[in-house]
């Protein structure tokens, strides 16, 4: 078993105790991350249960967080960026939220030309996880308990080299309407007379949607903020790595988001993904 393997296993194995976890842990933190967002003791709990166990694997030499600051070195090998608890705020209404997790062959900041695998685990009525790697995207039931441990046979295949389907269905855009751009909201004008709106709060589950049923997802830039809400290295690049393995595409507005010169951690960059013609029209609109 290579580290890619022991990465996905790890993950996969501590998705149980984390979703247990979940309960005790709604309230607000001390503390606010490196982005300026209050933390929930839920987000800390999940960064530092996956960094103990990401950490030690061997051939893992990086370990980010979008919780903390700076990047830890622990050894020499692969760069492992993590989004401990994606859509963490949707903890208090129990809407859906989940671990996103991207494996580099280069140090962080990184290109998402440098992924050589991408996951993501979500805690819906039942906890999947979805597994990018060499171009191939394969779906798993994740079935272990609170005591599962690296090794323990946990996931169940469900869908192997998975693509978007060719008939999309649905769309969710993020951010306040008043403050999206012209542009996007031409865009979002069109697409909302042929697909169905499908947004929950939380980028893993919405994109989760699009994985299943095709279509678009977009947290845009804005008028306030044209660098857009969501994270290169921990959120666009995985679920781009995932979405484009699957057949689909990624972009900034301009390029695919694998593209992206890195130039922070924790830079923020417009997030747009889905069905390949649904992206193609969204670029040439913007532009």
């Amino acid at each position: 078993m290579d580290a890619v393997d022991r990465i996905v296993e790890t993950v996969a194995a501590a998705a149980p105790t984390i979703r247990d976890g979940l309960a005790g842990r709604r309230r607000k933190a001390d503390e606010e991350n490196p982005s300026g967002e209050t933390q929930l003791a839920a987000d800390v709990w999940a960064d530092e249960y996956l960094e103990e166990r990401l950490t030690a694997i061997e051939g893992v030499g990086e370990f980010a967080s979008e919780e903390r600051e700076a990047v830890r070195d622990c050894g020499t090998g692969l760069s492992v960026a993590i989004d401990p608890l994606d859509g963490s705020s949707n903890v208090e209404s129990n809407n859906s939220m989940g671990t996103i997790v991207g494996v580099y062959d280069e140090p962080l900041p990184a290109s998402g030309r440098d992924l050589v695998a991408a996951a993501y685990v979500l805690f819906g009525p039942i906890t999947t996880m979805m597994v990018a790697r060499d171009g191939e995207v394969t779906e798993y039931v994740v079935e272990g308990d609170a005591d599962s441990e690296p090794g323990d046979d946990v996931r169940r295949a469900v869908g192997e080299d998975l693509t978007l389907p060719g008939d999309p269905v649905v769309y969710g855009f993020g951010g306040r309407v008043p403050d999206w751009t012209d542009g996007f909201t031409e865009y979002a004008r069109e697409v909302e007379s042929e697909l169905k709106l499908r947004y929950g709060g939380a980028m893993i589950g919405d994109v989760n949607q699009v994985m299943t049923y095709g279509g678009v997802f977009a947290y845009p830039g804005l008028q306030s903020r044209p660098e857009g809400k969501l994270r290169l290295q921990f959120e666009g690049n995985p679920m781009a790595y995932i979405v484009e393995s699957a057949g689909g595409r990624s972009s900034d507005g301009g390029q695919s988001l694998l593209d992206v010169e890195p130039t922070g951690l924790h830079q923020r960059v417009p997030v747009h993904l889905g069905n390949e013609e649904l992206v193609d029209r969204l670029e040439a609109t913007l532009a």
